[in-house]
């Protein structure tokens, strides 16, 4: 029977109409507390086009059951619906992530970009303008479903005096508030990269420490990379297109993580100094500069490096801000991997742990690894 034919006889008999439309208000008014109490700070409209959106995602959902083997759904396509559902059955049975109902629906989103995501930074400061929110904490980023807003958004930011940027996302995670499905426009990845996205979304329902956003997206950056090089050695074995292909992904991201950690760490002693804003603003324009250059010079030994737009780019704090976000102290992840015998979900139970005592996140999964070193040397000794 096909997903029409099933959506009708589902539809026929009690009150089908009115069940339908009671659920559609139903997702709509706790999708709109959900928002409001997320967005306290928010203007009335912001919040109701975020409701609005988001209500419209989860009232599109079809169980990934149903749809992957409807009539039109095409080969490739099947075969990416087949694998989200193998992700999200690894994440739950092997990796122990907190999965719920995510990643079980398909939901059809009519635009080609999601939503429109702001960063800011002070101009002689290499630190993210945060937005803060009442379940969540502090952010450093802002999304919009309306690129109109962003912009609007960076307007008054710029009339601030801060660095600005914006770029689209293809998901989010609602943290387990609702049951995330995947999003039409992801199909438009390859299967280790749309692997890599439900990965890291997943383990945002997993974990998640309240106002520390580097660490978020840095760890679900970590935790996504490795679930993946995992996930594919498991499945294809590791002589695998997917797996190598995993594994190089992995291998640019530390690459390009270790070089930007470099850079910031020149800005953030540029900014220390005890000399005038203009020459700071000069100077950094240099760093800035050189930096781009030992990039290129870098890529002419490896041009499939996946992050060759760094050297044409405009740069800004911002804009490295939102590199750091997501790379930052990633071969501290690494080290606790390796502690944990290169085993993910040890892993990802140790960092819960060092994390759950409170404190700065990253200084907690330090403190854990100074732990574990004292105590393998106490054995060994």
């Amino acid at each position: 029977m096909s997903v029409c034919a099933r959506r009708l006889s589902r539809d026929l008999g009690v009150g089908s109409f009115l069940r339908r439309r009671f659920k559609q208000l139903f997702w709509l008014t706790a999708v709109s507390v959900f928002i409001a109490a997320v967005l306290p700070g928010c203007s009335p409209l912001y919040v109701l086009r975020a409701a609005y959106e988001e209500g419209k995602i989860l009232w599109r959902r079809e169980p990934i059951s149903d749809f992957v083997d409807s009539a039109g759904v095409q080969a490739d396509t099947q075969e990416k619906l087949k694998l989200v559902l193998a992700v999200r059955k690894y994440a739950r049975d092997v990796l122990k992530f907190n999965v719920g109902g995510s990643y079980s629906s398909y939901s059809r989103v009519d635009r080609p970009d999601l939503t429109y995501i702001v960063m800011a930074a002070p101009k002689t400061e290499l630190k993210s303008y945060t937005w803060w929110f009442l379940i969540i904490g502090n952010v450093p980023y802002k999304g919009f479903f309306s690129r109109q807003d962003a912009e609007a958004e960076i307007d008054r930011l710029k009339a601030e005096n801060y660095d600005t940027m914006m770029r689209t996302s293809a998901a989010f995670s609602t943290l387990g508030w609702f049951d995330d499905p995947l999003l039409s426009h992801l199909l438009r990845y390859d299967k280790v990269v749309l692997a890599g996205i439900i990965f890291h979304e997943l383990f945002h329902n997993t974990l998640y420490v309240n106002g520390a956003g580097a660490f978020n997206e840095s760890a679900a950056n970590f935790v996504g990379n490795r679930a993946a090089i995992d996930f594919f050695r498991d499945r294809f074995g590791t002589e695998s297109k997917e797996y190598a292909r995993a594994v190089q992904i992995w291998d640019h991201e530390r690459e390009f993580g270790r070089f930007i950690n470099q850079v910031a760490d020149t800005l953030r002693g540029l900014y220390r100094r005890d000399i005038p804003r203009a020459d700071k603003l000069r100077l950094r324009e240099e760093v800035f500069a050189r930096s781009q250059e030992e990039w290129q010079r870098y890529l002419a030994d490896h041009p499939d490096q996946s992050f060759r737009r760094f050297s044409q780019r405009s740069l800004n704090n911002a804009v490295l801000m939102n590199y750091l976000v997501y790379l930052t102290q990633i071969d501290t992840f690494e080290s606790l991997y390796a502690a944990n015998a290169n085993d993910l979900s040890r892993t990802v139970e140790a960092m819960r742990s060092a994390v759950g005592k409170g404190g700065e996140p990253f200084e907690a999964v330090r403190q854990w690894l100074d732990k574990h070193r004292q105590q393998t040397a106490a054995i060994a000794d």
